[in-house]
């Protein structure tokens, strides 16, 4: 991995808070954190705020990190996020559950939900259970023997209106959005001593087993199993 690639960048967006961070993804480290608190006692975003904050800071990073930033993972911690949890039952005609088996519900109960809500992007898809055989588990086991199969899955989104003056925000500088995380979300699968930049990488990295991690579309093939789940978006 090359240098540049050893570098991420984050920006946290919440009613009370504004953070911006560049992470060292070799070291695990903050190279440049700059956070500051919002007198705000309602959910109302000013946006000014967001504005000033990085004009005092975008540059500050760049000539840091000798590069432009081009592309940013943005943490958001707000009651618009959207929480929808569902089920699914499909009857197994094969011998036993395999991989694709379970890479092919999981598509199913995607486009389920795209097609239901066009308006919502999906920031994260977690599975809470499986149910084979009548008995739950919490990680998924290969090559059990069951006639019905089932999920539970727990999707988190927002809307595309939500977040386009966000987006509108960045384009001033330049910078793509690249993945929503939902900050609330990050945070509850660590302690607190622990850097919201880097619990935000781990996320990424399939730090929860259970979490269903969208890769861009391409032609070379991926093995879809081997520490976490992925699916093309």
């Amino acid at each position: 991995m090359n240098k540049e690639n050893e570098l991420q960048y984050y920006l946290s967006v919440s009613p009370n808070k504004y953070g911006i961070y560049l992470f060292d993804t070799k070291n695990l480290i903050n190279l440049y954190k700059e956070e500051i608190i919002l007198n705000n006692d309602t959910n109302y975003q000013n946006y000014d705020e967001l504005k000033k904050f990085l004009d005092d800071n975008i540059f500050k990073i760049e000539k840091l990190s000798g590069k432009f930033i081009e592309n940013i993972f943005l943490i958001l911690e707000d009651k618009k996020i959207f929480n929808l949890e569902i089920g699914i039952k499909k009857k197994n005609y094969n011998v036993s559950v395999t991989k694709e088996y379970l890479e092919n519900s999981l598509i199913e109960a995607k486009d389920l939900f795209r097609e239901s809500y066009h308006n919502q992007e999906i920031i994260h898809m977690i599975i809470n259970k499986y149910f084979m055989n009548g008995e739950t588990y919490s990680l998924f086991e290969e090559n059990i023997k069951t006639d019905h199969f089932g999920l539970e899955i727990n999707f988190k989104s927002i809307s595309r209106n939500a977040i386009y003056d966000l987006n509108k925000i960045l384009e001033k500088y330049q910078i793509k959005i690249i993945k929503y995380l939902d900050g609330s979300y990050v945070k509850s699968n660590f302690s607190k001593d622990i850097e919201l930049a880097k619990m935000s990488h781990k996320i990424l990295s399939g730090y929860n087993q259970n979490e269903v991690i969208f890769v861009p579309k391409t032609n070379k093939k991926l093995a879809f199993f081997e520490k976490f789940f992925q699916l093309f978006s």
